[in-house]
């Protein structure tokens, strides 16, 4: 057998509901040894995010964080996290930012823009924020569909977008959702490879789009 992408989970193993915990938590280490030091945790049943956003995890995710990570977001995988990510948003606060800030590049170069949340955002500039996010390593971002839906029992958008891959040229295939309470944003992000990964795992990450509420 042939090995796996760096990130990945070897192929002709069950996964999702197939696919024990630890069978889940291998899967996910082997991505993470691959890539740096990172703590893996699986994660299924009821999962409160910063103690405001609440979602139901069934199959089970494996969150993955790295030792340093500072991130506004959390990371879950199923198959490695070079092959897909849901990202979550426990409620962005108005000012902040979508991800965590970078140094400043050498030399003077510009640094690349920043996805930062406001209040009272339209909801072209709420799609504009997943556009930067996903375009700061120098990916392609086509943002291909907008609609209005729930989220998490508030008002809220889902978005389709496509991401070319600036670091292999892999096509990838997204979808989002997000809604604002109380100046606050709250948002799910699912990216997988187009081809291959994202058809399989839309399924899970929209059931857990669709579990998500918010506390008072």
């Amino acid at each position: 057998m042939s090995a796996a992408p760096d990130g990945a989970v070897p192929q002709g193993r069950p996964s999702g509901a197939g696919m024990s915990r630890r069978r889940l938590l291998g899967a996910a280490a082997l991505g993470s040894a691959l890539a740096g030091c990172a703590s893996i945790e699986a994660v299924q049943g009821e999962r409160a995010l910063a103690g405001r956003l609440v979602v139901t995890v069934d199959p089970a995710w494996n969150r993955i964080r790295a030792t340093e990570d500072k991130q506004p977001y959390d990371t879950w995988t199923q198959h490695g996290f070079t092959l897909d990510q849901l990202r979550l948003w426990p409620g962005i606060a108005s000012g902040e930012s979508l991800v965590a800030p970078r140094p400043a590049p050498p030399g003077g170069q510009r640094a690349p823009r920043v996805p930062t949340f406001r209040a009272g955002m339209s909801p072209d500039q709420l799609a504009n924020l997943f556009e930067v996010l996903y375009a700061m390593d120098g990916s392609q971002v086509t943002l291909t569909r907008l609609d209005a839906a729930p989220f998490a029992g508030e008002r809220g958008l889902r978005l389709e977008f496509s991401v070319l891959r600036q670091r292999d040229d892999l096509q990838l295939a997204g979808v989002a959702w997000m809604a604002v309470r109380q100046d606050r944003l709250y948002a799910l992000a699912y990216t997988a490879p187009r081809l291959s990964f994202f058809g399989r795992g839309r399924p899970q990450a929209e059931a857990v789009a669709a579990s998500a509420r918010i506390r008072p």
